[in-house]
């Protein structure tokens, strides 16, 4: 049994055997809504378990667990969608729900594929159920060592909040082409944040990682890395001076700060703000956007990835868009319905949170290429260049506007370089600026790309899905600098 069958016999076997419905059942709820002329349609079956625990000072604080499974309906005529959706997966519930949801389409009519096609996926990732990969006792276990071995680095750390989350997703998409699609989708993540204390100054750091695979992937070697990452960044923090504000020339880390890349300028490419015209980039494909050199992408298919997915939630294969090639825009992220009125292809980027939310185009593994042959600096050699600048390896939270590309963003680690060394750590550093204009102001890109450890949840129109970023050590001129002195 090949990748695509397998998913969709458990699919099946999960979401629709014991609700009695079968794909000429489900071939009957698109007869309904094509009593009109409709553009697009789909049914979206899910099925979820989740789980969260966290510890605090040596004690279970928190341990939650939900089962969630429904149905969304759709339909789509032209740019106008009508949605409608159930938590009871009956054949009767997914009929009401169509007849709520055709009330929007056009006098006409539209062909039925009565023969079901199997989307042609991949297996990225593990068939498991990560909640059963360990019982209660070794969950609460693996976060009590976890808390061990962070006190155990410093004896400054005086607090320790370790948090350990999974969650078994099975979906099954039937579309009005006739076309099918199934996915298992595990996913597990740990956290950890740490307090420590000297001579009644308080700092933290935090760490932490995760991604499609079961509890198994959290090995002790793992852990220890997770906790000398969140304290070394506390004990760096103790130790920090106020961060000068003004502009400067800023080293941005290479992974986890590519953050920064996704919102400032990740959601500028995504397809319905430029179908509208509301983003920075809308109508500018074949421009140079960025400095030579600048190669970004959006990735769905790196196996075992938080963001990746074996096909979206509208039953596309994810795929590898390159976004940004040498500095000239080439395309946009899309999903079927903006993809559609744009007259371009659909490139696996239609994400929703659950079957109660509507699909839109949304980033997977978003990432910025190393530097190509003589263009890929170390990243020693970058920080050697700068005079007298800022190095932010870590990132916390930030504001952006979504169309403008306007950003505030605060380092969580950040080191003063002068005469290209590191000095001294800094706190209080935020960065400000616009997305596509930091594009601009990109003068060295390191040969060091990394992708962050599988934390980032990503946020839009109310919904959050889980997503991957990525990038090299890049070097950004004259770029604002908000500090504390």
């Amino acid at each position: 049994m090949n990748a695509p069958e397998q998913l969709l016999g458990t699919a099946e076997a999960l979401l629709l055997t014991p609700n009695e419905l079968h794909p000429p059942a489900l071939g009957n709820v698109f007869g309904l809504l094509s009593a009109h002329r409709l553009d697009d349609a789909d049914l979206y079956f899910q099925y979820s378990r989740s789980e969260a625990w966290s510890l605090e000072e040596g004690q279970v604080k928190s341990g939650s667990f939900n089962i969630d499974q429904g149905v969304g309906v759709r339909a789509v005529v032209g740019d106008k969608t009508a949605f409608a959706y159930s938590d009871d997966i009956s054949l009767a519930a997914i009929r009401q729900a169509a007849g709520t949801v055709r009330s929007i389409a056009q006098a006409g009519q539209s062909a039925i594929v009565a023969q079901t096609r199997a989307v042609q996926s991949r297996s990225l990732y593990a068939q498991v159920d990560p909640l059963a990969s360990l019982d209660e006792a070794a969950k609460v276990a693996l976060l009590h060592r976890l808390e061990a071995y962070a006190r155990a680095l410093d004896p400054r750390v005086s607090q320790v909040m370790a948090s350990l989350a999974s969650e078994y997703e099975v979906i099954y998409i039937a579309r009005l082409d006739g076309r099918v699609a199934a996915d298992v989708r595990p996913l597990v993540r740990v956290s950890l944040q740490v307090i420590v204390e000297d001579q009644g100054r308080r700092e933290q750091g935090s760490a932490g990682g995760g991604g499609r695979f079961d509890y198994g992937y959290f090995s002790d070697a793992l852990l220890k890395d997770y906790a000398e990452k969140a304290v070394h960044q506390a004990l760096t923090n103790l130790d920090a001076r106020p961060a000068p504000a003004g502009t400067m020339t800023v080293v941005l880390g290479s992974g986890w700060p590519g953050i920064l890349l996704h919102e400032a300028i990740g959601h500028g490419l995504e397809g319905d703000f430029n179908r509208k015209g509301s983003s920075a980039f809308s109508g500018r494909i074949g421009q140079r956007v960025a400095a030579p050199g600048v190669t970004v992408v959006d990735d769905g298919t790196l196996p075992d990835r938080r963001g990746s997915l074996n096909v979206d939630d509208e039953g596309n294969p994810t795929q590898c868009t390159t976004l940004i090639e040498d500095g000239i825009l080439k395309g946009y992220m899309q999903d079927s319905m903006n993809a559609r009125l744009m007259g371009m292809a659909p490139t696996g980027n239609g994400r929703r949170e659950s079957f109660a939310h509507l699909p839109m185009p949304r980033m997977t593994n978003t990432y910025m290429l190393a530097g190509q042959g003589d263009q890929g600096r170390d990243p020693e050699e970058i920080i050697a260049s700068v005079k007298n600048g800022l190095y932010a390896v870590n990132f916390g939270g930030g504001r952006v506007d979504l169309t403008s590309g306007k950003f505030v963003f605060s380092a969580a680690e950040a080191w003063m370089i002068e005469d290209g060394k590191l000095t001294y750590p800094v706190k209080g550093a935020t960065l400000i600026g616009n997305g596509p204009d930091v594009l601009t102001r990109v003068s060295m890109i390191g040969n060091d790309m990394n992708l962050d450890p599988g934390v980032g949840t990503c946020g839009k129109d109310g919904q959050s899905v889980p997503v991957g970023v990525g990038q090299p050590t890049l070097k950004i001129d004259g770029l604002t600098v908000g500090g504390t002195q």
